[in-house]
């Protein structure tokens, strides 16, 4: 990673683990501790927020440049030569957490049994920043965090069909980010920087099914390119093809660099997220089975006792 790429990264508040990965304190992680406020993973799934690890393998490592990325985008590295080590990426990973929440316990607002707690993650969100199947050993790293009791959630934007056929094992919760409805849309708003990622997506979603694991189809929706009424029979076709357990339809969020690329009136209100979500689970024949306004976020399924993973 070249040097002024890390001093970016740091002054956001990533801390940079080896050559290839980086952890950052979630917004969730701060409002679980200050003000007892949970995050939508938390109400969705039974997960709890002060305990989750939000880290990437892949901080400067990625296959698309997408538009509402809120992310730093200097993927200029595609792959990673010399991987580090599973365990040493898991042990400095929550290393360097315990040391970004360090300074959590002398504000009067901390919740002092929870911040205890925190410095014990028994959850990994895979999913910070880049591609993280962009790792050659993501599997060796998930093995390691299951021995440990930690449940893994991935997010991937499902261009890696091969990676996840072959991963083994599986995260807890597998996450498939379907930005688009079609491929004109993928191209214009994903802004790939690989030549076959829609025929990779469309590959991936026949997978899905034949996966051991909890499968959940992201909609990252996005005001006046991809969440007009007339899409939902287009991204009805793709869900249908993935039988996940879950959709989220998740409202895009004018924060960080998007900001560069978007504008406020891009950032769909949570009314515009909850009419998007009926129409698609009306289409499937889903429910509508929890919301987070805070978050801009519904959750459709078929089965509402399947929710909590812990």
């Amino acid at each position: 990673m070249k040097d002024s790429v890390e001093k970016i990264l740091e002054k956001q508040q990533y801390a940079v683990i080896g050559n290839h990965s980086g952890v950052k304190l979630c917004h969730w992680m701060r409002q679980s501790l200050l003000y007892q406020r949970e995050c939508y993973k938390q109400s969705f799934y039974g997960i709890q927020s002060h305990r989750c690890l939000q880290m990437t393998p892949t901080v400067n490592h990625c296959n698309h440049m997408c538009l509402f990325c809120w992310r730093h985008q200097n993927f200029t590295e595609s792959s990673i030569i010399i991987p580090d080590d599973p365990r040493f990426i898991l042990d400095s990973t929550i290393e360097a957490q315990q040391r970004l929440i360090s300074g959590f316990k002398g504000d009067s607002r901390c919740d002092q049994k929870k911040w205890e707690e925190a410095h014990h993650p028994n959850m990994l969100a895979c999913s910070l920043s880049g591609e993280p199947t962009l790792y050659p050993r993501l599997g060796d790293f998930f093995e390691e965090c299951h021995k440990r009791n930690i449940t893994t959630f991935l997010v991937t934007n499902g261009t890696t069909p091969k990676v996840l056929a072959s991963l083994d094992p599986l995260p807890k919760q597998l996450y498939v980010s379907i930005v688009a409805p079609n491929q004109e849309i993928y191209r214009r708003l994903c802004a790939p920087i690989l030549s076959n990622g829609w025929d990779a997506i469309l590959e991936t979603l026949e997978l899905l099914p034949s996966l051991n694991t909890r499968v959940v189809l992201r909609h990252t929706l996005v005001g006046g390119w991809n969440m007009q009424d007339a899409m939902i029979s287009e991204y009805a076709r793709l869900d249908r093809i993935a039988d996940p357990l879950f959709i989220e339809p998740k409202g895009y969020v004018y924060v960080g660099y998007s900001r560069r690329r978007m504008h406020l009136e891009n950032m769909p209100t949570h009314a515009q997220v909850q009419h998007f979500g009926r129409l698609l689970a009306s289409e499937l024949g889903y429910e509508v089975l929890m919301e987070k306004e805070d978050s801009r976020v519904v959750l459709l399924g078929a089965n509402k006792g399947n929710r909590k993973i812990v």
